[in-house]
């Protein structure tokens, strides 16, 4: 089953089957380009169904675009939930892609990405060409694009800032690449967007209001449980309808505020630098794993006969992610009882105005805890691109990390979408209320692959009693 999936979009029959039918499930998992256009679409575009001769079917908008096409302004094919497959693949281009997405290229370029993916930059070249159909500049490329966008309908900046805030080294190269891609020009396509459905910012420039979406169902109310039982003082506010908190990121600080709605999650902004918001939307999107894939979970779990009623009874759960992965190892090392006040003060609001403090910060106050140490010397390097092997190695070498924090953390970090924590005492209650007999877990859990980590979260329900 997975690897259909994977190999969905090189299916060009069945590709065409789903554009037929418009099904918007299949948004963001493969692009339709047409011929006789020049445009490319999600496959549950609105408009008339092009004949089965004239279209081309991709992997990324990066390869729609690196082969001539531009993007469809009437469905926005960039704007929808990312491919599960990131998760789902442990691979490099993988890998590759959850860096991209983070704003690595922007940040440290070409050579910057392929150190931390410990490939070469031919390599790195050959492979995403081969599976994604573009390199990794041509990818960076339509992220900068997809951020630029955002700032051009979202805010009130100056086209200029915009420019250099999405991570473009001029400004005539902004311009060519929205032309290129959207056919139309900066300034128009913020004409176009204000006339076709209005404006979500309010002209700030550092506070933006974006809506972020999702495949339905989606279980806000279970995310924002977990998250209320985990908040760090401060640092996290959580309400019945929202959650918000502070964020470190690569050019300075953020503020969030997350509200679920019925078809999107309304994210609100506030950033030090502009040039974050490709990186805040990433890490706001795998902190509520937006781009799972609820479907294909339920055909799954779904048919196992004593997690089927709690699988019916909440639809579309979702396993949590992080902002950032050395937070995510300081909380699990410590759990969760990190004294906020070693974070610094910042401009905030909704009730967060402290930073997540450093693992430096906390190896000051604590000294001589071998795993704080690795993280705050850098021994100890915890990012979305790691290789999921590698990593899990080097945190069974750090002292006071056991087999199932690692596993948590490649979880939560990685995404890893097929890991049970079967030692988790929460997941063994939850089993036992099932009629499943906890010993017999790890073997039963063959059937639930490639989801386990969507399993484990099901258990968890059932252990609260929330089936």
């Amino acid at each position: 089953m997975v690897t259909e999936t994977l190999a969905l979009w090189r299916d060009a029959e069945r590709c065409y089957r789903v554009v037929t039918a418009r099904d918007s499930r299949f948004d963001g998992q493969f692009i339709m380009a047409v011929r006789t256009t020049g445009i490319y679409c999600r496959p549950s575009c609105p408009a008339s169904t092009p004949k089965v001769k004239n279209v081309r079917f991709f992997p990324t908008s990066a390869a729609a675009q690196a082969n001539g096409f531009r993007a469809c302004r009437r469905c926005l094919p960039d704007a929808v939930p990312g491919s599960p497959d990131w998760n789902v693949r442990a691979d490099l281009a993988a890998r590759a892609m959850r860096l991209i997405s983070d704003g690595t290229v922007e940040r440290e370029g070409v050579p910057g990405l392929a150190r931390r993916l410990g490939y070469s930059e031919r390599q790195l070249g050959r492979v995403l060409t081969a599976e994604l159909g573009a390199g990794p500049l041509a990818l960076a490329r339509a992220h900068r694009a997809h951020s630029a966008r955002l700032l051009i309908e979202m805010s009130g900046l100056p086209l200029t800032d915009v420019a250099f805030a999405a991570g473009f080294s001029s400004v005539r190269q902004f311009n060519e690449t929205i032309r290129e891609v959207f056919a139309t020009t900066p300034s128009q396509l913020r004409a176009f967007a204000a006339s076709r459905r209005g404006r979500h910012g309010d002209g700030g420039g550092t506070r933006l209001s974006l809506r972020l979406p999702f495949r339905p169902p989606f279980d806000a109310a279970g995310l924002l449980r977990f998250f209320a039982a985990h908040a760090v003082p401060g640092v996290e506010e959580v309400t019945s309808v929202s959650y918000a908190r502070t964020l470190r990121l690569a050019h300075g600080t953020g503020v969030v505020r997350l509200t679920p709605e019925p078809d999107h999650v309304r994210c609100e902004l506030l950033l030090a630098d502009l040039r974050d918001l490709g990186s805040a939307v990433s890490r706001v999107r795998r902190l509520l794993d937006l781009d799972a894939d609820p479907a294909a979970v339920t055909r799954v779990l779904g048919a196992d006969p004593a997690l089927a009623p709690v699988v019916e009874a909440v639809p579309g759960i979702r396993v949590p992610g992080t902002v950032d992965g050395e937070e995510l190892v300081l909380r699990a090392l410590l759990d969760d009882r990190v004294p906020a006040s070693l974070g610094e003060e910042i401009p905030g609001e909704w009730g967060v105005t402290r930073l997540f403090p450093t693992a430096a910060q906390v190896a000051a106050v604590l000294p001589d805890h071998a795993g704080i140490d690795a993280l705050a010397d850098g021994r100890l390097d915890v990012h979305v691109g790691r290789d999921a092997a590698d990593l899990r190695e080097e945190l069974l070498a750090c002292p006071g990390i056991d087999p199932s924090t690692a596993d948590y953390v490649l979880m939560r970090v990685l995404g890893a979408p097929d890991v049970l924590l079967a030692e988790d005492a929460a997941i063994w209650r939850g089993a036992e209320a099932l009629g499943v007999a906890p010993d017999s877990l790890a073997e039963r859990a063959r059937a639930w692959t490639p989801w386990c980590s969507y399993a484990g979260r099901y258990l968890r329900q059932a252990a609260a009693g929330l089936s």
